[in-house]
Order: structure tokens, then C-alpha cells, then sequence
């Protein structure tokens, strides 16, 4: 399988798809919600996965497709070519015009990611990775920072749909916050695992997320050199969801 040319291809379809999020009008009256707390869709989210199932399987037929919205999220990704798709990362951002999302695309072969896309339209960059070829950023290529956590900016979510992880995300946010420079939220668990790719900070975490959050960038993470577990440093999964914690290469002896 040819992935430098599919990655192409990939991120092509993507940008395609991103004109239905820069042209989106009048976003807050397509919201409907979800199971848990704050979880929200909106037509947007659909039109996109729709454009996007469409395109990314002509590019690969044999490839299933496991996307954020409908039936489609129960794909067996262990199985074969796999797509694992969240159509618009950052969806309340998107409804509130708070312009920090994503379409994040990853690929899998039998449960190993192969490919990644990540691409945040509002700045017009686009992060990719092939396995074992190292992470770009708009064809550049980019690498994890050397900082150590005392010299680290942190990135944490709130798991915002699974409320009764809220004091501990907090309590583990400021734990970093005392030994770090500072931390940030911004509501895109995708960008964020591009930020710790691309050196813009050194540790992200958040408690519990859903495959399609981080396939793409846990593997451009990867592939920047950086280092992406759980949160208890177990191997991530892509067959359900876990907790994430990705590092660059100074951020070592992590207390929790």
C-alpha cells in the first residue's frame, strides 16, 4: 500500500470537506444534542462525515468507514482498512464561532494506525503523518519539544460528556500547573495532540475520549518523536475508548 500517496489524497478530500465548516451560517439553530453532558451535534457535523465518507471511499473501496456520527461509530476498526473519522473536532467551538476545530482522519490496517490528517481551516494548516515517515505540517516537517516539564506548557481537556471526571481532571491540572509554566484548554483534542507534535507545548491529557479524538494525531504525535499513552502510561486503543496523555521527549517522571 502506496500511504504517501493516499495521505495526498486524504488531505485533499479533507479540504474539500472543510468548505462546508468556513461557509457554515446561522451554525447555533442546526444543534442537537447528544447522550452527556454538553455533547452536542449539528448538521455541519453531518454534511461533512457524509462528504467525506463519500470521497475517502473512492480513494480506498476496501476500506471501512468509522466516523463520530451514526451507525457508522460501531465499525470493528481491528479488522482490515479503516477509516476513523471525527467530522468536526471542537464542535461546541464550532457552534460558538470560537474557531479552535478539526476534521481529523485517521487510517488503521488490522488495529495499527497508518495515516493521519488533521486540519484546523480557520489557519489553513494541515497536519499529516505516515507511519514511519515522520509528521508535517503544510509539507514541512515538525518535532516534539525537548522542554522538561518545569519549561512545559500543558494542554488538558475536561471530558466535559463524562462529568464525574471533573474534579480529577482538574485536581491532575493543577498538580501540572505547579510544575509546569502554565496550562491551556481549547476544546479540540485533535489540535491539541498537534500542538504537542508540532513543539507548541510539551504534555496533553485528558481522561477519557473516543477513538476518533486521537487516531489521526496520536499517530502525527508518534511520528514527531513524541510519546502518547493513557493516562496510567497503558498502550492507547482504537477499539474503544481511553484516556490520553502525549508528551514530548523532556517531559519525564509524570507524577499523577
Amino acid at each position: 500500500m502506496n500511504y504517501g500517496v493516499i495521505i495526498v489524497q486524504i488531505q485533499q478530500a479533507v479540504k474539500e470537506a472543510s468548505r462546508i465548516m468556513l461557509s457554515a451560517k446561522r451554525v447555533e439553530e442546526s444543534v442537537s444534542s447528544k447522550e452527556g453532558h454538553a455533547n452536542f451535534v449539528t448538521t455541519y457535523d453531518k454534511k461533512v462525515q457524509e462528504q467525506l465518507k463519500a470521497r475517502l471511499l473512492e480513494i480506498l473501496p476496501e476500506a471501512h468507514f468509522c466516523g463520530e456520527e451514526g451507525e457508522d461509530a460501531a465499525t470493528d476498526i481491528n479488522k482490515g482498512y479503516v477509516y476513523i473519522v471525527d467530522p468536526i473536532d471542537g464542535t461546541t467551538n464550532f457552534i460558538k464561532d470560537f474557531k479552535v476545530s478539526a476534521i481529523s482522519v485517521g487510517l488503521a490496517h488490522n488495529g495499527h494506525m497508518k495515516a493521519g490528517v488533521v486540519y484546523n481551516p480557520y489557519l489553513d494548516e494541515m497536519f499529516s503523518a505516515v507511519a514511519g515517515q515522520g509528521a508535517y505540517l503544510n509539507g514541512n516537517p515538525i518535532h516534539v519539544s525537548k522542554a522538561p516539564l518545569s519549561e512545559a506548557l500543558v494542554i488538558f481537556g475536561t471530558s466535559p460528556y463524562n462529568q464525574e471526571l471533573a474534579e480529577r481532571s482538574f485536581r491532575l491540572a493543577y498538580e501540572y500547573f505547579t510544575q509546569a509554566m502554565d496550562v491551556r484548554r481549547t476544546g479540540s483534542a485533535a489540535l491539541d495532540l498537534c500542538s504537542i507534535a508540532s513543539g507548541r507545548a510539551e504534555l496533553y491529557f485528558e481522561l477519557i475520549l473516543q477513538p476518533w479524538d486521537y487516531a489521526a494525531g496520536s499517530l502525527i504525535v508518534e511520528e514527531a518523536g513524541g510519546r502518547v499513552t493513557t493516562v496510567d502510561e497503558e498502550p492507547i486503543r482504537f477499539d474503544q475508548p481511553c484516556s490520553i496523555m502525549a508528551v514530548g521527549k523532556g517531559v519525564k517522571n509524570l507524577s499523577k
